[in-house]
């Protein structure tokens, strides 16, 4: 009767143990400074000494993208996640967590299995990519607002102290002409964040149509000693900031309707 107790209860303490126990980190957040991903998984109750009856499988998508098997003391990556590793003496102190290079890093659910001897548990963590602006908002706010305000500067003592001439026609060249490259820009911008679309093909038809209106209201100044024509080319570079505001709303909209976002891979 007694040995059968005993067997009994040895049973029901085993039983109870039977489970492993993680600690439950939800998700977890890497950006573009980083250089090795870190995905964390932590056993709570890891009770063997040797590495052998440890065995870690890690999982993307219900694919397995790497595997531990102590006994074989082997480790062996997805050709995906080439760069996927564990520290195997970490095992015995319940560290499991998966480490990477960011350029095989993938945002999504992560699973984490563990199973020692018989007993066994896995957790899920989600992998996020948090952009990190390069400068703060008030620094991006100083940095957009000075040159602009230099270049107002320049033109009002342009205006003030230039009569006409040949060279301070070529000065107010060099002030209209280049906004051309704005609209360059702003077509890299678009390809580079989200590619073309009706709203962002207007938007760059509509700074088009303000640098012809510039140009075609600079060469008319230009050709007179007392331009008349002036309000044409500010009309112009009107449309131009306008079209530059619009794309910045855009911008500003589209990104803030992508809760989460996939980082650009590096080569």
């Amino acid at each position: 009767m007694w040995p059968l107790v005993v067997v009994l209860l040895l049973a029901s303490v085993r039983c109870g143990s039977a489970q492993l126990i993680f600690n439950v980190i939800k998700s977890v957040e890497y950006t573009l400074c980083n250089q090795t991903v870190v995905i964390p998984c932590f056993v709570n109750n890891v009770e063997t000494k040797n590495i052998t009856e440890l065995y870690v499988r890690w999982k993307f998508k219900g694919e397995n993208i790497f595997i531990f098997d102590g006994s074989k003391r082997m480790s062996k990556p997805s050709s995906n996640f080439s760069s996927a590793k564990i520290t195997p003496p970490e095992l015995l102190r319940g560290i499991a967590s998966l480490k990477m290079d960011k350029s095989d890093a993938v945002v999504g659910n992560y699973t984490c299995e563990v199973t020692e001897l018989s007993r066994e548990g896995e957790t899920i963590i989600e992998l996020k990519y948090r952009v990190v602006s390069w400068f703060s908002p008030n620094e991006n706010i100083l940095i957009v607002i000075f040159p602009v305000l230099a270049i107002l500067l320049f033109w009002g003592q342009f205006g003030i102290v230039s009569e006409y001439s040949a060279k301070n026609a070529s000065g107010l060249g060099l002030i209209v002409l280049p906004t051309v490259i704005l609209i360059l820009l702003h077509y890299c911008v678009f390809m580079i964040a989200m590619g073309m679309s009706s709203y962002t093909i207007s938007i760059l038809i509509l700074q088009i149509l303000g640098y012809v209106l510039s140009v075609v209201g600079f060469s008319l100044c230009v050709s007179e000693c007392i331009p008349v024509h002036g309000p044409l080319l500010i009309s112009g570079l009107g449309i131009i900031a306008l079209a530059e505001l619009l794309g910045l709303v855009y911008m500003k909209c589209v990104a803030s309707n992508h809760r989460t976002i996939q980082p650009p891979k590096s080569n």
